[in-house]
């Protein structure tokens, strides 16, 4: 049964429904069979997609800005200098006047207040194209794409080996709502958000499922369907890449800790990859690996998103 998502906002995996999840995986496959097949899709013919980017980027950008044209709308790109937000003009005011000219809002950026804030004030759907806190589009792509290889999600087990950031936090959500298990592996100091995993653990409760936050890199990945990893430093934090890279040293995926996986394991990195820090490439390139699927699942899912919710 279809669910209406018309005018939604998506700001978290967590705020989403288990059906709505399902619901965006469907459309995301008819949309990627459409474009396989050259047949035209404009389900937002006249619609205008804002992107606010305070950070930089390949993969959002170059996604969403296709996206919204292969469904017929037009996106426009608004770099950090190129509107008045948080400088001479709050938030709030940014979302109302927005909302007057626009369909729909992406915003890729650093403080999660600020997409709760658009969405709060707006009258538009608002899309988190990535915060500090979560990258929920990326993560929806992820579990799509294990759908595809695996043809199932409940039962399976993500390791997640690295810093306890918005990547970590997102597929928490993800993992738990679908009936995933998820196992983080982290070194103290750079453990996921307490909240994010106490809301993890209640719905890996209501799904059956398991989720651990452990010391140990090959605990996690022991038996594991799926091994993800990020860069140890993201943006914002340059400061702090020596430091972490230390720390970081014995949470590298490569073919010694990948031993303790599923022997058809899949590798997974939402990328840009720091190649020889946080995975090596024979790790990247191998067989196992579905980093590039991933990351041109990107388009496919957003597509779905914005025309849910646009």
């Amino acid at each position: 049964m279809a669910i209406n998502m018309k005018g939604k906002s998506l700001i978290s995996i967590n705020d989403l429904s288990h059906e709505e999840v399902w619901q965006i995986f469907e459309v995301s496959a008819s949309l990627k069979q459409k474009r396989l097949t050259g047949e035209p899709h404009r389900i937002l013919e006249g619609k205008t997609l804002g992107m606010i980017f305070s950070k930089p980027s390949t993969r959002t950008r170059v996604s969403f800005e296709v996206g919204i044209y292969e469904l017929g709308g037009i996106g426009m790109y608004f770099g950090p200098n190129d509107l008045q937000l948080k400088k001479s003009e709050s938030v709030a005011d940014t979302a109302k006047v927005l909302s007057r000219f626009l369909s729909g809002i992406m915003i890729r950026t650093f403080d999660h207040q600020d997409v709760v804030d658009l969405a709060r004030y707006g009258s538009i759907p608002v899309i988190n194209g990535l915060t500090d806190l979560l990258h929920p589009c990326q993560v929806l792509t992820d579990l799509f794409t294990i759908y595809e290889k695996k043809r199932q999600l409940r039962g399976l087990k993500l390791a997640y080996v690295g810093d306890g950031n918005n990547m970590a936090h997102s597929l928490l959500n993800g993992c738990s709502k679908v009936g995933m298990d998820i196992s983080i592996a982290s070194p103290s100091g750079y453990k996921p958000n307490e909240q994010i995993v106490n809301d993890a653990l209640a719905n890996a409760k209501y799904m059956g499922s398991k989720v651990e936050i452990v010391d140990d890199p090959i605990q996690a990945v022991k038996n594991a369907d799926v091994v993800y990893t990020d860069v140890w430093a993201s943006m914002g934090q340059e400061s702090e890449a020596a430091e972490r890279k230390l720390k970081f040293q014995k949470y590298q995926v490569n073919p010694e800790l990948v031993k303790n996986a599923k022997e058809d394991y899949l590798f997974m990195h939402c990328l840009p990859a720091h190649r020889g820090d946080e995975v090596v490439n024979e790790v990247a390139d191998s067989p196992n690996s579905i980093i590039f699927d991933e990351a041109e699942n990107r388009l496919h899912v957003q597509k779905a998103i914005m025309a849910l919710l646009m």
